[in-house]
């Protein structure tokens, strides 16, 4: 009589696009201990998300079977996926109606007898190591190779890969994942047990800064305040996992904006021109080209959406509106230039300006009521859309704001940016509540 083998296959996909530059990821795992015992991930070209997690399901099953080629029906195979619609269709529960899931999903059921395996959706954050496998593949199918397991760190950052009483790996500032680096740490928190803090973040500072050129670059701060709290000061932090990564993009020109005029949402509401048809269309092919973006939210305003959807044309996704995302209510002042503010209504803008509580002639809306939305958008935002990369498409003083409450700074720093039509800027949220401007009016894609 066969001895019964248990593992655990984690699998994911996914698709920078949907259809688009899509891979899969999976890992066989000993549920005794934690340790992953085969990985595989893919670049399988133009796909949509769900046909990458099934590849990424087929691909964990597979692996499973070829490490216990002997075992037949002795073989147990528990399946742990963040995708709702794979679990639920191969567990029975739901109908397969697409015509391109059913054959994955008769390739998935044939590969083990059904008796033998058992399904269970699991959160996104609790799938980190195929997650990441499945990242890893697309990241080579964008660079024009395939995936190279001797290349891969997805281990050192899934905490189901570490065996109990195995410290786990010093991870350093976020965003350094290279292998090098990242098995470097390892190994000498191993050697050491419990090494002192300080050489922790003496260890990672020196290694981000040589790495980087000599600026530190995206490092997160070692853990000295409440949960929930940002912290301060450099050190070695702890996975975060993938930030929730907010491009924004401005909306391109209308005829108000080579003439500078108040344009926001209590005016007429202008459509794009010429120009700014032709800049919607040009940051359409550069998003097209990154192959990064997976959500598109807009401003309800007509700039914005004829914006958002040049670019959700070229990526095939739809687009969300959000009210929040709209730009000032500028009031009585709308459609006018700074100079005909100044000489209408003088003792208003100098207000204004030197306050943020202050609101435009005729019940427009002040700075500060302003940044009350934005913020609360942004929160709200960060949590639907943890982990992926979502454009959003808006106005001035909202990316501005983003930019500024990312940054710390004071409300004056809204008039000490520069922000062109369908200019690029770019946001990263980590879970430690910390914030990474990565990115601030780009133009190369309009050249």
């Amino acid at each position: 009589m066969s001895v019964a083998r248990q593992v655990v296959v984690e699998a994911d996909g996914g698709s920078r696009g949907n259809p688009g530059p899509a891979g899969y990821g999976a890992v066989v795992i000993d549920p005794a201990t934690g340790e992953p015992l085969a990985e595989a991930a893919e670049y399988i070209g133009v796909a949509t998300n769900n046909v990458a997690e099934y590849r990424g399901l087929i691909a964990g099953l597979t692996a499973a079977k070829a490490l216990f080629p002997d075992a037949g029906e002795a073989l147990r195979v528990h399946v742990r996926m963040d995708s709702k619609l794979v679990v639920e269709q191969m567990s029975g529960r739901w109908k397969i109606k697409h015509p391109d899931m059913k054959p994955l999903a008769a390739r998935a059921a044939a590969i083990l007898p059904p008796s033998s395996v058992t399904y269970e959706w699991i959160p996104r954050a609790q799938n980190k190591h195929a997650d990441r496998l499945a990242n890893e593949a697309m990241d080579a199918g964008r660079d024009g190779r395939q995936w190279e397991a001797s290349a891969s760190t997805a281990a050192l950052d899934a905490p189901s890969a570490r065996t109990p009483g195995t410290p786990s790996p010093v991870q350093g500032p976020v965003g350094d994942r290279a292998a090098g680096a990242a098995r470097a740490r390892a190994a000498l928190a191993a050697a050491r047990g419990a090494a002192a803090p300080a050489a922790d973040a003496l260890f990672s500072l020196a290694e981000e800064t040589a790495e980087s050129g000599g600026e530190p670059t995206d490092a997160h701060p070692a853990p000295q305040q409440s949960a929930g709290t940002p912290q301060a000061g450099w050190g070695a932090a702890p996975d975060l996992g993938a930030p929730a990564t907010l491009v924004l993009l401005r909306h391109g020109e209308t005829a108000l904006t080579p003439e500078k005029r108040f344009s926001g949402s209590g005016g007429t509401d202008p459509e794009l021109s010429a120009v700014g048809r032709g800049q919607a269309e040009r940051a359409a092919g550069h998003f097209a080209a990154l192959g990064t973006v997976q959500e598109i939210v807009s401003s309800p305003l007509r700039r914005c959406r004829e914006t958002a959807a040049a670019v959700a044309a070229r990526l095939g996704l739809d687009v969300r509106i959000d009210e929040s995302l709209r730009e000032t209510d500028f009031g009585a002042w709308e459609g006018l230039t700074f100079g005909e503010v100044r000489e209408r209504y003088g003792d208003d803008l100098t207000a204004w300006l030197a306050s943020p509580d202050t609101a435009p002639t005729g019940g427009g809306e002040s700075f500060a009521e302003v940044a009350e939305r934005v913020a609360a958008a942004r929160d709200r935002l960060v949590a639907r859309y943890a982990g992926r990369t979502v454009l959003l498409v808006t106005h001035v003083t909202p990316i501005k704001t983003f930019v500024r409450l990312a940054l710390g700074a004071p409300p004056e720093a809204l008039f000490r940016m520069e922000l062109s039509a369908a200019s690029i800027s770019t946001v990263a949220y980590y879970a430690d509540g910390n914030a990474s401007v990565r990115l601030l009016n780009d133009t190369s894609h309009l050249r």
